[in-house]
């Protein structure tokens, strides 16, 4: 079987990761935050339960479900060459991946082989950054590239479509899978405030095929302009738009609800339709 192609520089995301500042990561305080709403809505109890994610010191001990509360392990994402950690067992009933999925090389084999440490009717739930998270800033170097350079270069990495999510969990081999968006937008000061603020979260230019040279100040004040007359405000800063992709899927179990067969409806469509 040949193996997919590497997009991403994981051990470069490791060291972007280490050199971080002690500003406060808005983007994982927001997923956290959306995570325990979610947990706490689901009467289930999970006597194993692991969560992965880039910032291991802030990924919570435990969780709270509707009916419970349990404990995590912990694992950190981008700490070695695979994508998937260490994971011990195939008995967890619940694994909560956040901000790992848009940066590894191999999505639906990073998806099968958690299923494949699931125990049966255990829960996936996934976090990602979703593909049109910073397009403001995309555009911007696009039309900066072809001003400075003549052409364009990689320098936003390929992020997951929202459309993708349910086909992808299926492919992995999860059952009842759902996909959905939560869409935020985020207000600079000026264009290199933001690039300032995603240097400083470590999550500059991951790609593999990245430009080797560094931007040039003509570059960075072209992209700054270009994005200051598309997407600015009246007040003068700047929009950012940040969207969080939430997968889940469960995987198979005999007590799961499953589709009808087909023909096997005891009532016509049209007697309902006359009804109404």
């Amino acid at each position: 079987m040949s193996q997919p192609p590497r997009i991403f520089d994981t051990p470069l995301i490791s060291q972007h990761l280490a050199r971080r500042t002690e500003l406060g990561n808005f983007v994982t305080d927001l997923v956290l935050a959306d995570l325990e709403d979610r947990l706490a809505a689901l009467i289930r109890d999970f006597p194993r339960a692991a969560i992965i994610g880039p910032d291991i010191d802030k990924l919570p001990s435990f969780g709270q479900a509707a009916s419970a509360r349990f404990a995590f392990e912990r694992y950190a994402a981008f700490a070695g060459e695979d994508d998937v950690p260490a994971l011990t067992g195939d008995d967890y009933n619940l694994i909560v991946s956040i901000l790992h999925l848009q940066a590894v090389n191999d999505v639906p084999g990073y998806l099968a082989r958690l299923r494949a440490r699931l125990a049966p009717d255990g829960l996936l739930l996934v976090a990602t950054l979703g593909g049109d998270t910073l397009t403001e800033l995309r555009e911007a170097f696009l039309a900066a590239d072809a001003m400075v350079y003549g052409g364009a270069s990689a320098r936003i990495a390929p992020m997951l479509q929202v459309r993708d999510g349910g086909a992808l969990l299926q492919r992995a081999g999860l059952a009842l899978p759902v996909a959905d968006v939560e869409t935020h937008i985020v207000r600079y000061p000026t264009p290199l405030a933001l690039m300032a603020e995603i240097k400083a979260l470590g999550a500059a230019n991951p790609l593999l095929d990245r430009p080797r040279r560094m931007a040039s100040p003509a570059l960075l004040a072209a992209a700054a302009q270009a994005y200051a007359e598309r997407d600015s405000d009246p007040d003068g800063r700047i929009r950012a738009t940040l969207e969080i992709v939430w997968l889940s899927g469960w995987a198979p179990h005999d007590s799961q609800q499953k589709p009808l067969k087909p023909g096997s409806a005891t009532t016509r469509l049209g007697d309902v339709l006359g009804q109404v």
